[in-house]
């Protein structure tokens, strides 16, 4: 991978998306054999920047770089000197004098990820969600996923459903999926589909039920539960009823459909406890991929 940075996959290429994907394959069979120790990444300082408060993409990164034999560090806004009034790019420099060679940013701001790889010259940066606008290393893991379970993109028939305009996750998806050739259909309420839709080259609709039928992978999004209070559905129940990923529903998808989330579930809003425990849930594998997705995402990073 020639590029510096892994900002999103807007601007990433199929081939790009090909090379990490099959890298984090390679690394998958490290972990399939219990291996938690490699040299790939020996002498390289990685460092994780979360302004906003995580656990799978921060314990995962963390977990990639340890096994890979990278000196690991974790800074957290809330005890960093940000509350001091640093600003992104004073910290992002002062992690680059430390000899920093990889930072993982997560930011309530979208673009900040972008804004800090323009004003650090030999540290590459790694998008770990920003704003509302992309999360790459959580979609190519759901990719990975998606490639062990079928084999291909081509043609697969991918629904993502619920709150799809807040969610940087899903943006990361349709960008990937696209690329990689299969069909993305976004089901939503209205209130919560992006406002970009029809530019975004998806299907859509508010019908979730209109739209099971033949689908591959049924993907259900984090409902962020602070925008019920602004209104924007009108209930719990309501939402479960029409936009819940429960057995019945999965039942209408093709016979081998897989169901994902990003996590953190909300258990009987999104997915009732019997899709998220059930069969086809490959909920704890993504995680599981997460892991080897980091790995690659660093290591080819790291060996520019």
């Amino acid at each position: 991978m020639k590029r510096k940075h892994l900002l999103g996959l807007k601007d990433i290429t199929a081939e790009e998306i090909e090379e990490i994907l099959d890298t984090a394959a390679e690394m998958k069979k490290l972990l399939n054999q219990n291996v938690k120790k490699t040299p790939h990444l020996q002498g390289k300082n990685i460092t994780t920047l979360f302004y906003e408060n995580s656990t799978r993409t921060r314990v995962s990164f963390e977990t990639a770089a340890k096994i890979m034999g990278a000196n690991t560090f974790n800074i957290s806004a809330s005890s960093s000197s940000v509350q001091k009034g640093e600003t992104l790019i004073d910290t992002g420099k002062t992690l680059e004098a430390l000899l920093t060679d990889v930072v993982i940013i997560r930011h309530n701001k979208s673009g900040a990820a972008q804004h800090l790889s323009k004003n650090v010259r030999n540290m590459s940066v790694v998008n770990g969600g920003d704003g509302m606008n992309e999360h790459p290393t959580q979609a190519l893991l759901d990719m990975l996923t998606m490639k062990e379970k079928f084999g291909s993109f081509k043609g697969l028939k991918v629904v993502i459903a619920g709150d799809v305009k807040h969610s940087r996750v899903a943006r990361s998806n349709i960008w990937g999926l696209n690329k990689m050739g299969a069909e993305v259909t976004l089901a939503a309420p209205a209130t919560l589909m992006p406002m970009e839709v029809e530019s975004m080259g998806v299907k859509a609709t508010n019908d979730l039920d209109s739209v099971l039928e033949g689908a591959n992978v049924v993907m259900g999004l984090r409902v962020q539960l602070e925008r019920q209070q602004a209104g924007l559905f009108p209930s719990i129940a309501e939402y479960h009823k029409y936009y819940g990923l429960t057995p019945a529903r999965i039942n209408r998808a093709d016979p081998d459909a897989i169901v994902m989330h990003p996590g953190p579930i909300n258990r009987g809003l999104e997915l009732s406890s019997e899709t998220a425990d059930g069969e086809s849930s490959y909920i704890l594998e993504q995680v599981t991929n997460g892991v080897a997705v980091r790995m690659a995402v660093l290591f080819l990073l790291s060996r520019r």
